[in-house]
């Protein structure tokens, strides 16, 4: 069955959303999941994202009584706009506030990958209808992104997630989230709400110890699980999302 997709107004234009019913009913509290893509691999990647989470999300909906929300970030599939990761942080909230107003009055948990795994922490921080997160191949710090801020803009550019010619036009102001977001301040300020944390022993992207300094950081509401042998892509990975469905059910109602 083909996935129905709807948009929302964010804050630098319209995002693509998709909400896969639980087996809740209509008007009563829900819990919702939403979940945050992380950044895209290769080029066109970025307009299979939307497709991969939505494949995610049915399948979360169906085997539970969550309700599920997946959204494409600024730059990604059809939403508009382009990437900064400041602006991620700005989507993911508005994704956040439409879960809560579909919930009801239910629980808001996310999910995040790999960069919308750390944005999750950070907007979990600030936003107590938050009740837990669930994060996968999270980076504690985005520190390495500033190194070569010119050199980032032309990666998000070769991947399609940058689209305008000549943005950003204030190159400081759009590489300010890469100090001002911290993942690993984040995760501190989550207890006691719970931290799923789960990493690939052999992530060349974003290194084990970035996981256990997250679980370090959200003390004892943390749990890691560190899976060997795999990578940074564990969203294809059956015991990462086995994981995930465990955790999901002891969240309770």
């Amino acid at each position: 069955m083909p996935t129905t997709w709807g948009e929302i107004q964010g804050p630098a234009g319209t995002l693509a959303v998709h909400m896969a019913q639980g087996h809740t009913g209509r008007g009563v509290a829900a819990n919702v999941l939403v979940i945050c893509h992380g950044f895209p691999v290769g080029p066109d990647s970025a307009d299979h994202l939307g497709a991969n989470m939505s494949t995610l999300a049915d399948r979360l909906a169906h085997e539970t009584t969550w309700q599920v929300l997946v959204g494409c970030l600024r730059g990604v599939g059809p939403s508009e706009g382009d990437f900064s990761l400041g602006g991620w942080y700005d989507d993911l909230r508005r994704l956040v506030d439409h879960g809560a107003e579909i919930g009801r009055g239910g629980g808001v948990w996310v999910i995040g990958f790999g960069t919308g795994a750390a944005l999750g922490l950070c907007v979990a921080s600030v936003d107590p209808r938050i009740r837990g997160a669930a994060c996968f191949a999270a980076p504690a710090t985005f520190a390495d992104w500033a190194h070569d801020v010119p050199g980032t803009v032309e990666y998000a550019r070769r991947l399609g997630v940058i689209r305008t010619p000549g943005f950003p036009t204030d190159l400081p102001r759009w590489a300010s989230g890469f100090t001002s977001l911290r993942p690993d301040e984040a995760a501190a300020k989550m207890g006691p709400r719970p931290v799923l944390l789960v990493h690939g022993a052999d992530d060349e992207e974003v290194p084990v110890s970035d996981g256990r300094a997250l679980a370090e950081a959200a003390g004892p509401a943390a749990e890691l699980r560190v899976l060997a042998g795999a990578g940074h892509r564990l969203r294809a990975d059956p015991r990462a999302m086995a994981l995930l469905a465990g955790w999901l059910e002891r969240q309770g109602p």
